[in-house]
């Protein structure tokens, strides 16, 4: 399960640096140019770590990083990025929310270290498995659609979770059966099985009657496409 981090940088060449190193790291990663596309990004995929900058165009690093706080979203780590080296402004940033500070020029190997250092502190709260805008948040019980919390049932959500754990593996309602009630009678639980999914659906796919993320394989079973 890869922790996804969002690397917030106006300068191309040092963004895309970043993400090259953090991905040979085994990091997914995701990027943005400015404040604006920082929140976008960050609503739409929920990353574990935020890598930003403070000087950025249109909506400034500190006004994100006040922003991300302001939705209650704690379990999120920071790391901010400038170069501006008066204590005074380390101490503003850590106030506001950031959890580490690293000052420009610095070496990619210094940002990966960092990122290790601050997820190893707080970033078992944050592992998750996100396809196309769903997030699931195993160690919480938490599910995001497109940045919105979604309430499902224990059964929705055990089978929801396995679903992500095995995208494109056609799964046999044996199998699903198995991971919600594995004490239970496969003939007997078969229907209730295809209402749990029929309910899933309504709550994760934008047209329920057309599924496009749990697709049903006739004669097999269904099959989660990310």
């Amino acid at each position: 399960m890869s922790q996804l981090v969002l690397v917030v940088e106006d300068d191309d060449m040092m963004r895309d640096l970043i993400k090259i190193y953090l991905e040979k790291d085994n990091y997914e990663v995701i990027t943005a140019a400015d404040g604006e596309e920082a929140k976008e990004q960050f609503t739409m995929h929920s990353p574990c770590l935020v890598i930003l900058d403070l000087m950025l165009p249109k909506v400034s690093g500190e006004e994100v990083c006040e922003w991300i706080r302001e939705q209650e979203r704690n379990e999120v780590s920071i790391i901010m990025l400038t170069a501006k080296t008066s204590s005074e402004q380390k101490i503003k940033g850590l106030k506001i929310g950031a959890d580490d500070y690293i000052t420009k020029p610095f070496s990619p190997n210094e940002v990966v270290a960092r990122v290790e250092a601050v997820l190893r502190r707080g970033g078992q709260f944050c592992q998750k498995i996100s396809h196309r805008g769903l997030v699931i948040k195993p160690r919480k019980g938490e599910v995001l659609l497109n940045g919105e919390q979604t309430k499902l049932t224990k059964y929705e959500f055990n089978l929801l979770y396995y679903f992500m754990e095995n995208p494109n593996v056609v799964l046999s309602r044996e199998q699903l059966v198995e991971q919600i009630h594995p004490y239970a009678e496969s003939t007997i639980m078969d229907r209730t099985i295809d209402a749990h999914i029929k309910k899933l659906r309504e709550k994760i796919e934008d047209t329920p009657s057309k599924p496009e993320r749990i697709i049903t394989v006739r004669g097999m079973g269904y099959q989660f496409v990310p």
